[in-house]
């Protein structure tokens, strides 16, 4: 049996035990996980030893994220297309860093690009790239954003730095995700030197608190709220270009949302691997100035000689990488627009369903516990306004009617006594 036979066997095994095995592992399997060599061996193992460690002991201390029970996170699950492509394009091995290093992968990326801004109601003029996710989608729309308001004061901030730029103010919501704070901290723009808009009830920035501003600012817009799934008011953007400022969109799950139009924005940040649901990792971002990014991510050699068409290496922070587009190309010609359309209400519908049975119990630290513990589901908590509270995302494919109840009867089960 060859490698290709093994892998094929270990994943309809581990894809057979998606409905009777638990969500989280259990703690033998994680425990189990220490009996793996810990000493760099002095001579290689055979392929088929190799194999079978991955199957028999790392494979049951996995978590299901491919399962329809799981919700602890933002987390959609592989779609079937997406996955097989995804393996394909592993053993293909294409760096989608130039089209001369892999025309088809390049190909592919660009209509799926396309794509994912028509369905987000994008700009057509805007250009995209596929990063690792939506921290670097956001640093990447940043940069680009960075580089036209500095370029507007005649500062090139790709040559010269920070250190003699001049200032322009940074605007987030009060509830602003922690991986927008990431990617200002690495653009030198800092964490703590923003200014803060309130926020409703439900985390989204108030018009009516938004400041006066006498200078282009960088404005950073949020669609889909960490806890209650909120976007920002597509107003805010109107207020934001009375001073001529960029405004940028975090929308690594909402933007995917019906209700999302920020069509008006200047970049647009959001995931792949959650509502589109194809694996990991993959980000992608979009600016509505190609000069602005290019500049803020283009790079030259000698021996590149990147050509005049689509070069994804020139909208990104990587270079040589994996070719994502694939996977997001595959995944989107197997939904179509409306399957996509149909699969994100889906979601949604299963989102209320929880919602108005558990609305009616008191939930607890103890009762999380054990329903984790139990592992017929997975759900995390939130500390949100100074209240613990439930987090449950879901954002699979995979989700039916039938493992929404499931999980409920789990949750249900261990209600504390009253």
């Amino acid at each position: 049996m060859d490698s290709f036979d093994h892998l094929a066997t270990a994943a309809r095994a581990y894809q057979a035990q998606l409905l009777s095995r638990r969500v989280f592992p259990s703690p033998e399997a994680i425990d189990a996980l220490s009996t793996l060599p810990g000493a760099f061996p002095s001579t290689g193992l055979p392929l088929e030893e190799i194999l079978a460690l991955l199957t028999s002991v790392v494979s049951p201390a996995t978590v299901l994220t491919t399962s329809g029970r799981y919700f602890g996170f933002v987390t959609g699950g592989s779609l079937p297309a997406a996955l097989a492509a995804n393996q394909l394009a592993a053993v293909w091995d294409q760096n989608a860093a130039l089209r001369i290093m892999s025309p088809a992968a390049v190909e592919l990326e660009f209509v799926a690009l396309r794509w994912i801004a028509d369905f987000l109601r994008i700009p057509a003029a805007a250009i995209g790239a596929f990063v690792s996710g939506a921290t670097m989608a956001n640093f990447t729309g940043l940069a680009a954003a960075r580089h036209s308001l500095l370029a507007a004061h005649g500062h090139d901030v790709e040559s010269l730095g920070l250190f003699t730029a001049p200032d322009f103010p940074v605007l987030v919501g009060q509830e602003a995700h922690v991986s927008l704070f990431k990617s200002l901290a690495m653009l030198g723009l800092g964490r703590d030197r923003v200014i803060r808009v309130p926020a409703d009830s439900q985390g989204r920035m108030r018009p009516d608190a938004f400041p006066s501003l006498s200078q282009p600012a960088l404005v950073c817009l949020q669609a889909g709220n960490v806890n209650t799934g909120a976007l920002d008011s597509p107003e805010l953007i109107q207020l934001a270009k009375q001073s001529n400022s960029w405004v940028h969109v975090d929308g690594a799950f909402g933007l995917w949302s019906p209700a999302a139009n920020y069509a008006a924005a200047d970049s647009w940040a959001t995931d792949g691997h959650k509502w589109l649901n194809v694996p990991y990792d993959s980000g992608i971002v979009f600016v509505r100035d190609p000069q602005a990014l290019s500049s803020a991510m283009g790079l030259t050699a000698s021996y590149l000689n990147p050509g005049a068409e689509f070069e994804p290496m020139q909208r990104g922070p990587e270079s040589s990488r994996r070719a994502r587009g694939i996977d997001a190309w595959a995944a989107l010609l197997s939904l179509g627009r409306t399957g996509l359309r149909e699969m994100i209400e889906r979601c949604c519908r299963h989102a209320r369903r929880f919602a108005s049975v558990l609305a009616r119990h008191q939930q607890t630290l103890a009762w999380l516990t054990a329903v984790q513990a139990e592992g017929e589901c997975w759900l995390g908590s939130t500390l949100w306004s100074g209240r613990r509270a439930l987090r449950i995302s879901v954002s699979s494919w995979a989700t039916t009617d039938e493992d929404v109840e499931r999980s409920l009867a789990s949750l249900i089960r261990h209600l504390p006594a009253r």
